[in-house]
């Protein structure tokens, strides 16, 4: 019975009409419009075509020349990170293929994903057996060949990378290889002579302040000019870098005006009053003093590794030390970091360094 009654209660509640329908759809539709997808600024202002890629001049100009002929070598690119290996081949590949046709002729395989001798052996060879028509939606001359981008390829074993060999010469008529890595050393022989090589240089700072002042512009970013500076400095010649940062400051801030402070505490880098600090320390001949220091350093959250690469800027630019000193002192940095990256203790490997500095410094009391 009392099932019976709630199943009644349940039921005699008046049905939606027409009118009440139509109101609930026009309230979801307007919201899901208002609802932007948020972006990271990173992928946002990536190149869309050749000609937005920032400062390679000799690269832009060689695949220009490809794209008119619609034909395209094997590629190989090579340089730091953030300097627009990816999104060149992106870019290249868009202006080839069209927006349509993107998707289905160009696989794109990063470190993230497994690149062992059996995805090369499966994936990559499957993909590349494909032949594909010249023909385009639009009526542009399109290539009647496929792309296979290996992000991060100095990162693949040996193993994977002989076996692309064959793969590359057999598939040449159907795919083309672009490999992009930050050291060719790590590129086996026999796959560097099968690609055409460009090297990407690290962007000048001009071009970078350039790039962060147009996104800054148009994302209504409060900063100056010296801030862009000092945002160029911290980000070592990496626009991926600069362009994440200036973002995370922007959110930081809220709307207020980028100060150095904010851009340093994101960047980690070590404030120079704390550098100083540490010469003083290790001026003053006292090792209590050193080891309250170094001790401070650690217990502020600042990362060892940053210290090093700070001090050896601090160390190269000193008038004090003599060429000799100098020497020594790089040299410990060089040791350090070996030690850091095999992961020694932090503290024990800046007390050593430090007390390196101490003795180079006490020499000339």
């Amino acid at each position: 019975m009392q099932a019976f009654l709630k199943g009644t209660s349940i039921s005699s509640k008046p049905p939606l009409t027409k009118d009440h329908r139509a109101v609930a759809a026009t309230a979801g539709s307007s919201g899901e419009n208002k609802k932007a997808r948020p972006v990271p600024w990173v992928e946002k202002y990536r190149p869309k075509s050749v000609d937005e890629v920032a400062f390679q001049d000799e690269v832009v100009a060689v695949l220009k020349k490809s794209l008119e002929g619609a034909d395209l070598p094997n590629l190989l690119f090579y340089g730091p990170p953030g300097t627009g290996k990816t999104s060149t081949i992106l870019a290249a590949a868009r202006e080839l293929f069209g927006p349509e046709l993107f998707r289905s002729r160009v696989l794109e395989l990063n470190a993230s994903d497994e690149r062992g001798i059996q995805v090369v052996r499966e994936k990559v060879k499957n993909f590349a057996q494909l032949t594909v028509s010249g023909s385009r939606s639009d009526g542009k001359p399109c290539p009647p060949f496929k792309i296979v981008i290996l992000d991060e390829a100095d990162s693949m074993t040996s193993a994977a990378q002989a076996a692309l060999r064959r793969t590359m010469e057999k598939e040449s008529k159907t795919t083309r290889f672009c490999l992009i890595c930050n050291y060719v050393s790590r590129i086996i022989e026999p796959l560097t002579s099968r690609c055409s090589k460009f090297r990407f240089k690290p962007l000048s700072d001009k071009i970078q302040q350039q790039r962060l002042l147009d996104i800054a512009e148009k994302e209504n970013v409060k900063i100056s000019n010296e801030i862009i500076a000092s945002l160029v400095k911290v980000s070592e010649g990496d626009l991926r870098k600069a362009i994440t940062f200036l973002q995370s400051a922007t959110r930081l801030t809220g709307g207020k005006e980028i100060t150095e402070k904010v851009i340093t505490d994101i960047a980690g880098v070590i404030p120079a009053e704390t550098i100083d600090g540490i010469f003083a320390a290790c001026q003053s001949g006292s090792f209590d003093k050193l080891e309250a220091v170094v001790k401070d350093l650690i217990d502020e959250g600042h990362a060892a590794t940053q210290l090093v690469n700070q001090l050896h800027d601090v160390v190269v630019e000193n008038d004090v030390l003599s060429d000799k000193q100098k020497s020594i002192i790089t040299e410990k940095l060089a040791e350090v970091d070996k030690c850091l990256a095999d992961g020694a203790d932090e503290h024990l490997q800046l007390i050593s360094l430090c007390a390196t500095v101490m003795q180079q410094l006490t020499q000339n009391c």
